[in-house]
């Protein structure tokens, strides 16, 4: 009854096999799951670091809700994977302090929902410490787990938290979208002096991507305030992290039939922002549109369009930036209207063609 309620709630599938091997310098695939990427770099950096040790609920002998963690237990034992109490307030606390003492946690929360049990920790003490002790205090941690929209969890299990944290001063934050940014971007995270952010989405984890030669290198870290462009074009620039870059791609490919080329960016790193690849993308094209699926209000996009209008691009622009993002409701139950509440790549589409007729 457990394990088919956590499938109900949590998407849990106890038959997923995972096809990487956890030794990366025998062997590793081509092409792998976003779960996969994110299970190798905690692998990796378990082995590299004896500091770094994983906690959070289900993450030990039941391997993860989502089998992120599947393999980890096993392999580093239940001092390093180490499964706690459904107290989201009392391990985060713990692991704030243990970061605070040396060691290097990595938190896991079933999703970003239940990080508000514990956000206290998070921003009062994990992100203020460096600061509030002159820099004597150093809180080496990583907070991760799904953000954002997934599929029939109504208003309290699908939102989008990245506009909430990166507002931190202190804070990194980070939204992976591939299996490159998956791996890369959490090894960087685990060794990065800062508390960190990692918002990874559930709908991703069974995406399967190709993982480059450069990301299979265990000792590569993606750099951290770093965008990449997953899309060279001159016509339109398209700004995008996680689940909605693969939106953007779409619309991107859809519209180069047309005749009409777009550049697409992939944030990966929301604090800090990189501001040099969006600002260098907008001069070259001349038109925006922020795509994002949380909130309108206050958010990644709203923060994009006023860096554009601060940072020099505004003589550039030949249209007015336009933002396709969440609706501003409360996440539906229903799936017809839950369908409605966030961005597809017809509505980014639409943006996109809305965009170009404005262009001077």
């Amino acid at each position: 009854m457990y394990k088919h309620l956590l499938k109900l709630r949590y998407g849990y599938q106890p038959s997923i096999k995972f096809t990487h091997v956890h030794d990366s310098t025998q062997y590793t695939p081509v092409k792998m799951t976003v779960r996969e990427a994110i299970n190798l770099a905690m692998d990796e950096e378990l082995a590299h670091d004896s500091n770094v040790f994983l906690l959070g609920e289900e993450v030990g002998q039941f391997q993860g809700a989502y089998k992120v963690s599947k393999g980890l237990f096993q392999k580093y034992g239940g001092d390093r994977v180490i499964d706690t109490p459904i107290t989201e307030a009392g391990f985060t606390g713990i692991a704030v302090g243990s970061a605070l003492y040396g060691l290097k946690p990595i938190v896991e929360f079933m999703t970003w929902n239940f990080a508000m049990q514990a956000i206290d920790h998070i921003i009062n003490s994990a992100a203020k410490a460096r600061y509030m002790s002159a820099g004597d205090q150093k809180a080496s941690i990583v907070f991760r787990g799904i953000n954002g929209a997934t599929a029939y969890v109504a208003a309290q299990h699908s939102q989008c938290f990245a506009s909430w944290y990166s507002n931190v001063p202190g804070l990194v934050v980070l939204a992976p979208f591939d299996c490159d940014d998956a791996k890369s971007l959490l090894k960087a995270a685990v060794r990065n002096p800062n508390p960190v952010v990692f918002l990874e989405n559930e709908i991703l984890y069974s995406e399967t991507f190709e993982l480059s030669a450069e990301a299979r290198d265990p000792n590569y870290l993606a750099p951290i305030g770093k965008a990449k462009i997953m899309r060279q074009g001159d016509h339109l620039t398209i700004i995008a992290f996680s689940k909605m870059v693969q939106y953007s791609l779409r619309a991107a490919e859809q519209l180069f039939r047309e005749g009409i080329n777009c550049e697409v960016i992939n944030l990966r790193s929301l604090r800090p922002l990189d501001r040099e690849t969006i600002l260098k993308s907008v001069k070259k094209t001349g038109r925006v549109v922020c795509v994002e699926e949380g909130w309108p209000q206050s958010g990644i996009s709203a923060e994009i369009t006023a860096l554009i209008m601060e940072g020099g691009a505004f003589k550039y622009l030949d249209a007015p930036v336009q933002r396709v993002t969440g609706v501003e409701i409360p996440t539906p139950y229903a799936f017809n209207l839950e369908a409605m509440a966030f961005p597809k790549t017809e509505q980014i589409v639409d943006a996109i063609l809305n965009v170009l007729k404005g262009a001077r």
